[in-house]
């Protein structure tokens, strides 16, 4: 049985409860972000922090607590739940009011709730074996760098994706990949540069894409960040995505054609094996 943090309470998952009226619930008003844990330590805890208060802002959204309060809960968290490897899942909304477009009075207590999930994430039978995406139109608002709790389309996304045999979605604007569907997107050319979309409204800037990023340049990889077609993606020699919860996750096929050789690429399999190494010395 999870403990689960709510409102300024630690409870059991069976009584982890918020209101009906609350604007999370009617108007996906809120925001969230997910923070991996390896060995029992937060990954890029600072990182997230700072665009959760980006989001906030973003919306007009005041939040007293602090960092420090924020990592304190997450700590609780990991060892009342136990968890050496998994996600903590935080969420903060505009709070209880009457239902109306209105946002309701700045003083409005907001709604902070965190929860765990333990589950592997380095070793991932995905990242093994590459993941097959199908491309989908990208029909979501046009503030995607707020992340908010809106997710809706990408889980439609999803599942067409599934409905298609792949496991995931790029979504595509114009004929260009904007980002996975809860993820952002790479492909490698045959020089060995790394492309990925440059910084905008239309995609969530990653906590785990400007590390990998970092991790590359390190490298002495050469990146361009820029929009790439579904056309040059297919014509890459390898692709992959990046998430709090995947890592560097390869791709191997994209609407049913293979990538390369339909196998993990080496850039891909070093960027991963490289930024789990990084954020395991680097994690709190």
């Amino acid at each position: 049985m999870r403990t689960v943090y709510v409102n300024g309470d630690y409870v059991s998952e069976e009584d982890a409860k918020v209101s009906v009226f609350d604007r999370g619930f009617l108007f996906a008003d809120g925001v969230y972000e997910v923070t991996s844990v390896l060995d029992g330590k937060l990954v890029d805890f600072p990182g997230h922090c700072a665009r959760l208060r980006r989001s906030l802002g973003e919306l007009a959204m005041g939040f007293p607590m602090s960092d420090e309060d924020l990592l304190a809960i997450h700590r609780r968290l990991v060892v009342e739940n136990q968890i050496q490897e998994g996600l903590i899942y935080l969420q903060v909304t505009r709070g209880v009011a009457e239902r109306d477009f209105l946002f309701p009075p700045e003083e409005t207590p907001r709604t902070v709730v965190l929860f765990t999930q333990a589950k592997p994430l380095i070793e991932s039978a995905s990242a093994a074996r590459g993941q097959k995406v199908a491309t989908v139109e990208d029909l979501r608002w046009s503030r995607c760098d707020i992340k908010t709790v809106q997710l809706l389309y990408p889980s439609m996304a999803k599942m067409e994706a599934q409905s298609r045999g792949a496991d995931d979605a790029w979504l595509v604007r114009e004929g260009e990949v904007t980002e996975g569907s809860s993820n952002n997107a790479y492909i490698v050319l045959e020089d060995g540069t790394i492309v990925t979309r440059d910084l905008s409204n239309v995609i969530l800037s990653g906590i785990t894409r400007r590390a990998v990023l970092k991790c590359a340049r390190t490298l002495q990889m050469k990146v361009m960040e820029r929009a790439f077609s579904v056309e040059e993606a297919l014509m890459a020699v390898e692709a992959f995505t990046t998430s709090a919860s995947g890592f560097v996750m390869p791709v191997v096929e994209i609407d049913g054609q293979k990538i390369g050789d339909g196998m993990p690429g080496p850039t891909a399999k070093h960027l991963r094996e490289v930024y789990i190494a990084e954020m395991r010395k680097a994690a709190i």
